[in-house]
């Protein structure tokens, strides 16, 4: 039976600090995903997970251990937001392509995933953040509420105006 974020915290906190890898664990590999789609970047996405994952064992004596789940989805976020806007990866369309086994479908891919992701990109970051916890990662609305702290109608907006935002980026391309 593993225990709940409650019982690790005060551990934690009550000096078993080698019980915070079991709250690292549970993380990375519940946010891992979100990360890498809210980054872009696998690599920006491990950078933004380990500083979230130093900035809350930090500040764990602030947290109210019935949060700690939605406290670190906060300071992931805004980590991702943060390296995001420290550091834009672009890898040329050379180096993605594959040898002389290159097909036209796998152009076509490449093409859309490059126009969804510059689409993404459009969206504000409140958006793009409900977009992805959605279609993405599949949270429920409800899910999303509690993570974000905002209501389960504004998120419906959010993710509306994203695909609304998406659709007519996209439009051209398809």
């Amino acid at each position: 039976m593993s225990l709940g974020d409650e019982m690790i915290v005060a551990r934690v906190l009550a000096g078993e600090v080698d019980q915070y890898s079991v709250l690292v664990e549970r993380y990375r590999m519940e946010f891992g995903r979100y990360a890498v789609s809210l980054c872009g970047d696998a690599d920006l996405a491990a950078d933004a997970m380990q500083e979230a994952f130093i900035r809350t064992f930090d500040k764990l004596a602030s947290c109210r251990p019935t949060k700690v789940r939605s406290w670190f989805f906060r300071i992931l976020t805004n980590q991702c937001h943060n390296v995001r806007n420290r550091q834009r990866v672009h890898v040329p369309l050379e180096a993605q392509m594959p040898g002389p086994e290159r097909t036209d479908d796998w152009l076509m891919e490449t093409e859309i995933r490059q126009a969804v992701d510059a689409g993404l990109e459009q969206l504000t970051p409140e958006q793009r953040e409900a977009f992805v916890l959605k279609h993405v990662q599949q949270y429920s609305y409800a899910e999303m509420a509690q993570l974000l702290g905002v209501s389960e109608d504004a998120l419906k907006m959010r993710v509306h105006r994203a695909r609304d935002a998406l659709r007519a980026y996209l439009e051209p391309f398809l």
